[in-house]
């Protein structure tokens, strides 16, 4: 067992040159269903992929069923210290706002760096190579800006590349505690002032980073600021927390006559350019305005769950056309392959059937789905060309022996990933990041932030 040392001050310098490879597997993930005997060649992109061919003695063999990286399209890093927190008093998904709010007021650049570099660990052994990460947690304990106005983001790029993962970076405007609210208490350190001061702030791209921008919902955001953020986010991702809980739906239609996504839409903010976060309580109209606006929907299931949030309509959104992926959220369980595995779950039980979801939709919404919310479209396929990602499931552990590889989403968890390669390097290796104790290395940093 490696000791954890988180890496910290040389986390964002460049990366050497990737040098070509070859990977073999006896199955792999290849054009939207399983094929035998696959081999992917290349460097930081994918050069060539054979199919039906035998080893060769330089082939790097991967174990199982072969998949693209996994895009987790909906993160809020810092919530993974409230895990085994927050269940001993029930409640709603408002109490437990409180908590997360308590967690917010004890973070700091170093801190938070900590922590991100072990999520993101954490997330690239569960496959994720691409992280969606939704940052409102931008200013000082007093609202007052850092030096560096975005310390709290670049902590989180960091931790991101330390880690091993790509990015986009979610820029969250957020500027009222509530509908008519102004901000108070430690919701100081979520908000900008006004909306062009947020865009003054936004941060840059790198090679492992994209920027986009979030609105963090019609609670959080008046209404006539969401024009500002939709002009300023033009040409890159823009996500939205929507409808996640019955009351914010109630208190916009009271405030403004119409549902958050008729409100969204009047301002111009759903476009091919939109992710929708949660939807759980959207009707057909809503439903409608998103499949016209060519928006998609990232559902956080276990999330979702956890709070006790809802079960949204995943089967009406897809069959109006609106693209789906997932994410983890708050982290209650970082397990893209659970996510996916709820989700139906989530479905069979609201409808009585089985199987609204084939395996293959599934592992859409993981890889080319997420990837395309987060602005990387090019990723989440082994095909050539793409990022050279590739995450090897095992298909011999006590969950996965027998199954067939096609539906082994319906059985692996994240214990079951044996190796994960990102850009052409290795991350995971037999099960065990990089990096080293990434156990260790949560249980260091969270114990800090609590202590």
């Amino acid at each position: 067992m490696i000791e954890w040392t988180p890496p910290v001050g040389n986390a964002g310098a460049p990366r050497p040159e990737v040098s070509t490879r070859s990977w073999w597997g006896e199955w792999a993930w290849v054009t939207g269903g399983v094929a035998g005997r696959v081999r992917v060649s290349g460097g930081a992109t994918i050069d060539s992929v054979e199919v039906g061919v035998d080893p060769r003695p330089e082939d790097v063999r991967l174990p199982g069923l072969v998949l693209p990286g996994l895009a987790n399209a909906h993160s809020h890093a810092f919530h993974r210290a409230l895990r085994g927190r927050t269940h001993d008093a029930g409640g709603t998904f408002w109490t437990w706002r409180e908590r997360m709010y308590a967690l917010a007021e004890r973070l700091d650049p170093d801190s938070y760096r900590e922590l991100a570099t072990a999520v993101y660990a954490e997330m690239a052994l569960a496959g994720v190579s691409c992280v969606g990460e939704f940052h409102y947690l931008h200013h000082q304990r007093d609202g007052t800006p850092y030096d560096e106005p975005t310390a709290m983001g670049e902590a989180l790029r960091e931790a991101a590349r330390a880690a091993g993962i790509r990015m986009t970076l979610l820029d969250a405007c957020y500027l009222a505690g509530g509908i008519g609210e102004p901000p108070s208490g430690v919701q100081l350190r979520f908000s900008d002032g006004d909306a062009e001061r947020w865009a003054l702030r936004a941060a840059s791209a790198d090679d492992s980073t994209r920027v986009g921008a979030a609105i963090h919902s019609v609670r959080a955001l008046p209404r006539e600021a969401i024009a500002t953020v939709v002009a300023a986010s033009a040409g890159r991702p823009l996500h939205v927390h929507l409808a996640e809980q019955r009351a914010e739906v109630d208190s916009c239609q009271q405030a403004y006559g119409v549902s958050p996504a008729a409100l969204l839409d009047a301002h111009g903010a759903l476009s091919a350019d939109t992710t929708v976060v949660h939807a759980t309580h959207v009707d057909a109209n809503d439903v409608a305005l998103l499949a016209a606006s060519g928006a998609a929907a990232c559902l956080c299931p276990t999330t979702e769950g956890d709070l006790a949030d809802g079960i949204g309509p995943a089967r009406a959104l897809h069959d109006a056309g609106v693209t789906l992926c997932l994410g983890s959220d708050q982290h209650a369980v970082v397990d893209l392959l659970a996510e996916a595995r709820t989700l139906e779950w989530h479905e069979r039980l609201a409808s009585g059937k089985r199987g609204r979801f084939a395996p293959a939709e599934l592992v859409d919404m993981l890889t080319v789905g997420g990837h395309a919310a987060l602005g990387w479209p090019e990723a989440g396929r082994i095909a050539t060309g793409a990022p050279l990602d590739l995450v090897a499931v095992r298909l011999d552990t006590v969950r996965t022996a027998g199954v067939d590889p096609a539906q082994a989403v319906m059985a692996a968890t994240a214990a079951d990933i044996d190796t994960v390669v990102v850009n052409g390097r290795d991350v995971v290796r037999d099960g065990e990041h990089v990096l080293g104790d990434v156990g260790a290395a949560l249980q260091h940093s969270i114990t800090r932030i609590w202590r």
